[in-house]
């Protein structure tokens, strides 16, 4: 994520301290010829080689499927601090509450020399009362999700001077454990395992601490998996856009707000719309006090999740806590 204002400051307090010390020299005489010093170019910072070689933020925090980034889609950044030669972990959990429904994910990241990262994630969807009149009461669905992510271009702090983003290629392989509710997505024609491929880019703006992400994703999955992969109508791969926008209010704390696309599969196979999909979205904010630990709070907003069942929109609190090494 980005860096402080008050650090991006630095470069031109330094320059105007030089510029005082230059106008207090004594004034030369009138023929006398004087050699103005060169203007100083700031640079971006460089990152320090180790497992804790990033600057603060650059990381990201932990998504509900894992990878580095921020709380719903990836980034383009690797999970932990390592930078060249270092090895990163990190491990997380995060909690998400709507009106019908709960989610709750833990897992962990590895990342190697700040160029591949390893992720497992395992989410249970706890569906409460929400179908109980399909026969389902307390239902929950579990899915574990397994993902690659390798950085293939750009730096996101050494080209935060110029227009090159940081870019990665990810993979997300899922595997749902749906129980007995296994025939009903049977007879909806959605699988239960399917792989995610997505594309990445990252730009970090230093001096204005932005950080904007995109992610082009290609996906079968309803409601990110938790509703199985594909439908009787529709089972082929889709390409779904998903961006970011953060802003560090100081060198520990960012605010932001994220939009994922979903490719609404299930639409139509059952109860007219009544298995419609929704985008989603969240506004956050995450305080990271030291590259050990962060916790991210967001509004979340689901839109309708099998609105024949539940007409509300599914909105709610997130709450994620992760620990860096």
């Amino acid at each position: 994520m980005v860096r402080s204002t008050y650090l991006a400051l630095v470069p031109s307090l330094v320059a105007l301290l030089h510029s005082a010390a230059v106008l207090a020299q004594p004034v030369p005489d009138a023929g006398a010829r004087t050699a103005e010093p060169a203007a100083s170019v700031p640079q971006p910072p460089q990152p320090v080689p180790g497992r804790q070689g990033k600057l603060l933020l650059t990381s990201g925090v932990s998504s509900i499927d894992g990878a580095a980034g921020g709380g719903l889609t990836p980034w383009a950044v690797t999970g932990g601090y390592a930078t060249d030669g270092g090895i990163g972990t990190s491990a997380f959990f995060t909690r998400t509450v709507v009106q019908d429904y709960a989610l709750n994910v833990y897992g962990v990241a590895v990342g190697w020399g700040d160029r591949l990262e390893a992720s497992l994630a395992r989410q249970e969807f706890d569906t409460g009362q929400s179908i109980a009149t399909l026969g389902f009461p307390g239902l929950k669905l579990r899915q574990t999700i397994v993902g690659l992510k390798l950085r293939v271009a750009g730096d996101a702090v050494l080209d935060s001077d110029n227009l090159m983003p940081q870019i990665a290629l990810g993979i997300e392989y899922k595997d749902l454990d749906s129980g007995r509710f296994k025939p009903v997505l049977r007879s909806l024609g959605a699988h239960t395992r399917g792989t995610d491929f997505y594309a990445s880019a990252t730009k970090l703006f230093l001096a204005q601490s932005v950080l904007v992400n995109t992610t082009l994703r290609a996906t079968r999955a309803n409601q990110n998996g938790l509703l199985g992969f594909g439908s009787s109508r529709q089972d082929n791969y889709r390409m779904q856009a998903e961006m970011s926008l953060a802003l560090a209010l100081r060198k520990d704390l960012a605010i932001g707000i994220e939009y994922r696309m979903k490719p609404d599969n299930l639409n139509r196979v059952a109860f007219g719309n009544g298995l419609h999909e929704d985008d989603w979205k969240d506004a956050f904010i995450a305080w990271t006090p030291c590259k050990n630990f962060s916790l991210t709070l967001a509004y979340v907003d689901l839109g309708h999740i099998v609105p024949a069942l539940t007409p509300k929109r599914q909105s709610g609190a997130y709450m994620s806590a992760q620990l860096s090494y």
